[in-house]
């Protein structure tokens, strides 16, 4: 226990000194994420509790520093605060917003966008070290695309150590690779090791459901039948549509209309479409059916949401 107590202490200050960084490179640009030098690494800052926010999210490091956040993912709920860190592994439409946030202490999270083949690379030096027994390997199955855990100390420590970089800039070409690098090791090796271990695994179950989601985002306006996206993965139509919905906590037809709801809300909020044009732009019929299922997801129909978006 004397132990455990130490390594909380530990992790907790690395997290304060952590915070103390993107406070400070991020005290000036307000809220919102911020890209900083270093290639894929940006920081996250809200001041306030927000409203929520839809995006398509590409896989992700997120650790967070300062405050908490909520996220969900079709009918499921995560939360994650201080010390704790999300992993994204394939492309995810989520909704998410901060329940803990103040002007004087601001919800504050390294984002890190994970390179797949860097990754891959990693996997591979790993399972060498596993055949000669330098490291042991978790057999445990995990599918899911996204998760939650604890971050130990020394995932948090290279989150500093690369975030540091930004205050020596002639080292970040030399020293930030080697250091995502080591990132991408720790995940491996963390509690949610296998879960990573899939995402770069080549033929795994997670890479053909992460290849059927790509031509489901390159295809969304059109309509996809689950037989073809299940011939394409060499899966049967029963065993894609079980794997599907274990990895992105939602059915093949359900991704691809959220796919469609989030692009008719960006044509609207962005190109000033109106609901009609958007509905028909992204694939509906029916404006009628639009608007309904627009309401579901967005808790509005489409013009009182946008307005009220404006408005935040």
């Amino acid at each position: 226990m004397a132990i455990e107590s130490i390594n909380h202490c530990e992790i907790d200050n690395e997290c304060k000194k952590l915070a103390a960084l993107l406070t400070r490179h991020t005290d000036s640009r307000g809220n919102g994420s911020h890209p900083t030098a270093i290639a894929k690494l940006e920081f996250r800052r809200v001041s306030d509790v927000s409203t929520s926010l839809h995006n398509v999210c590409e896989p992700l490091l997120v650790i967070v520093v300062q405050g908490k956040k909520t996220v969900l993912l079709g009918e499921e709920t995560y939360h994650y605060s201080v010390a704790q860190y999300l992993t994204l592994s394939v492309d995810l439409p989520l909704r998410a917003f901060v329940v803990q946030a103040t002007p004087e202490q601001p919800y504050l999270a390294f984002k890190l966008q994970l390179d797949l083949r860097q990754l891959c690379d990693i996997l591979a030096e790993t399972q060498v070290m596993e055949e000669t027994g330098i490291i042991a390997s978790n057999k445990e199955n995990s599918v899911k695309g996204l998760f939650v855990s604890n971050a130990d100390a020394p995932l948090i420590d290279c989150a500093l150590r690369l975030t540091r970089l930004l205050d020596t800039p002639q080292d970040i070409p030399i020293l930030a690779p080697m250091i995502v690098r080591e990132i991408y090791y720790r995940l491996l090796m963390g509690e949610q090791g296998e879960a990573v271990r899939q995402i770069a695994t080549s033929g795994s179950t997670m890479q053909r459901i992460a290849e059927a989601i790509k031509l489901i985002k390159a295809n969304f306006t059109n309509l996809m039948r689950v037989e073809d996206l299940a011939r394409n993965a060499s899966m049967s139509a029963s065993s894609f549509h079980y794997h599907f919905k274990a990895v992105t906590s939602m059915s093949p037809l359900q991704y691809q209309k959220q796919l469609k709801l989030l692009e008719a809300r960006r044509l609207m909020l962005v190109e000033d479409c109106d609901a009609t044009s958007a509905a028909y732009r992204v694939g509906y019929e029916s404006s009628s059916q639009f608007s309904r299922e627009y309401s579901r997801l967005f808790g509005a129909p489409p013009m009182g949401d946008i307005r009220r978006s404006r408005i935040a």
